[in-house]
C-alpha cells in the first residue's frame, strides 16, 4: 500500500490504513530519513490507537510505554541513540518485541537481527513534490489524498 502525504491532516487515514491491515502482526518498522515524519506518523497511530497523551520521540529513554484501550500495551522504540546490542538487551527489547504488545521501531537497522519475520515495513519517503509518501511491504498501489 502507497499514499501520498500532501498535508498533516491526511494522516489519521494513512494510521488507520496501517492498523487495519497488521492482521495479527505486531512489529512495525519505519525508514525514513531524519525528519521524514516518523515520528508524527507514530504519534498519529497511538492516537488512532486511543492513547491520548502521547510523550513524542523516546530519543533518550530509547523506547515509551503506553496502553491502548484496543491494542494492549504498545511500545515506541527510538533507536537512533542505542549505541550496542548489549543495549538493546539491557532496555529488555527482545521481550518487548516477542510479547502480545504492538512494537513501532524507529531506526530499526540497529535491531536488524532481532526482528521477526513477519515485521511490517513503513517506508516514508519525499517526492518531488515534496509530499511525503508512506508505503509498507510489497504493495505498489497508490493512494492520493
Amino acid at each position: 500500500m502507497e499514499f501520498v502525504v500532501q498535508k498533516i491532516e491526511d494522516l489519521p487515514t494513512v494510521a488507520k490504513a496501517l492498523l487495519d491491515g497488521l492482521e495479527g502482526r505486531r512489529v512495525i518498522a519505519f525508514d525514513g530519513q531524519m525528519g521524514a515524519g516518523k515520528t508524527t506518523f507514530i504519534q498519529t497511530a497511538l492516537r488512532a490507537m486511543g492513547i491520548e497523551n502521547t510523550d513524542g520521540s523516546p530519543t533518550y529513554s530509547l523506547v515509551n510505554v503506553y496502553k491502548s484501550p484496543f491494542y494492549g500495551a504498545v511500545f515506541h522504540f527510538d533507536l537512533y541513540r542505542l549505541n550496542s546490542e548489549t543495549e538493546a538487551f539491557d532496555i529488555g527489547i527482545e521481550e518487548m518485541l516477542y510479547s502480545d504488545g504492538i512494537c513501532f521501531i524507529e531506526w530499526p537497522d540497529k535491531v536488524e537481527f532481532l526482528l521477526p519475520d513477519d515485521t511490517v515495513r513503513v517506508k516514508i519517503r519525499l517526492n518531488e513534490a515534496l509530499d511525503r509518501v508512506i508505503s509498507w511491504n510489497d504493495f505498489s498501489e497508490e493512494v492520493k489524498l
